[in-house]
């Protein structure tokens, strides 16, 4: 595998994560990394995750990351910002973090793999295209992921 067939991977693995999230969240794309024999490609979510649900976000994604067959390498259990990091069964890896005012953001870190140029990804966001750099802290409401309310 080249990095480009990595990086299309790594775009298979968000896109999949993404989509498994329900009610569904607004994300857009974020810097793409290419190392001398690595991918790292990065999502970030515009929808306001609040402090009450991102429990419930994290155990979304953690159960559907356990259904796909990757292992969870570590948790770190916050309010603020939790974190969820795994190893896909072929060596990628794959992160959830949440940073600044509860944005989450998604991420996977590809193996070493043969080097190859690598091209912008082709999957389809379902927010707005920013320049790089100049992605805003969420801010499109959801009436589920936004409620300060924890679930019962």
């Amino acid at each position: 595998m080249n990095m480009q067939g990595a990086a299309q991977q790594a775009d298979a693995m968000l896109d999949a994560t993404i989509k498994s999230v329900v009610p569904e969240v607004v994300w857009v794309h974020d810097t793409t990394t290419a190392g001398s024999c690595d991918v790292s490609r990065r999502r970030t979510v515009m929808t306001i995750i609040s402090a009450e649900r991102r429990g419930s976000f994290l155990g979304v994604v953690e159960r559907f990351w356990k259904t796909s067959g990757y292992k969870i390498t570590a948790a770190h259990p916050s309010k603020e910002r939790p974190r969820l990091y795994a190893v896909s069964p072929d060596g990628f890896g794959i992160s959830l973090v949440f940073g600044y005012k509860g944005q989450a953001f998604f991420e996977v870190a590809t193996p070493c793999v043969e080097e190859s140029e690598v091209a912008e990804s082709t999957s389809k966001s379902n927010g707005p295209a920013y320049p790089l750099g100049k992605i805003p802290t969420p801010n499109v409401r959801s009436d589920f992921w936004s409620a300060t309310t924890p679930l019962s």
